[in-house]
């Protein structure tokens, strides 16, 4: 598996990761100006993928240099399981401001469908700081906090 930077050519490819993790991030793709939200990621150089053997986008991150913080992470259920998330966040961690606190928003601890995401972020050493309210589809969200180490 190899990560790199997202292109704009693998748009469609995120863009079939959006409508599998919609249900729980809540819409995206019929938003006003998402797409070109996308196509500005890809021009700062903030969205990094990993692929699978065939070269097709399976998990993607985005990072904020400017805020110093995971703004989006999310990998193809069939993908789940098997390192791709955590190679995905090191990967952003290595490429943010140290020795600044990285932060990201990710789901409370009563969303059976986000325990998960929030075990791949304590296993990388962020712990909760304060809760965030709903994210756009309809589920509670807390402030993970990560410290140089």
């Amino acid at each position: 598996m190899k990560i790199d930077t997202v292109k704009n050519c693998d748009i469609d490819d995120w863009l079939e990761l959006v409508r599998e993790v919609e249900p729980l991030f809540g819409p995206m793709i019929g938003t006003a100006g998402f797409q070109e939200h996308l196509i500005a990621v890809i021009g700062e150089e903030r969205a990094f993928g990993i692929r699978n053997d065939s070269g097709k986008l399976c998990g993607i991150i985005v990072v904020s240099y400017e805020k110093n913080e995971i703004e989006w992470l999310a990998v193809a259920s069939s993908y789940r399981q098997n390192g791709f998330g955590e190679k995905l966040l090191n990967h952003a961690i290595n490429k943010l401001t140290v020795p600044k606190p990285i932060t990201v928003q990710t789901f409370d601890k009563t969303v059976p469908a986000g325990l998960g995401a929030r075990k791949l972020y304590m296993k990388c050493g962020f712990q909760e700081i304060e809760k965030a309210g709903l994210n756009p589809a309809g589920f509670p969200t807390v402030i993970l906090k990560r410290e140089h180490v």
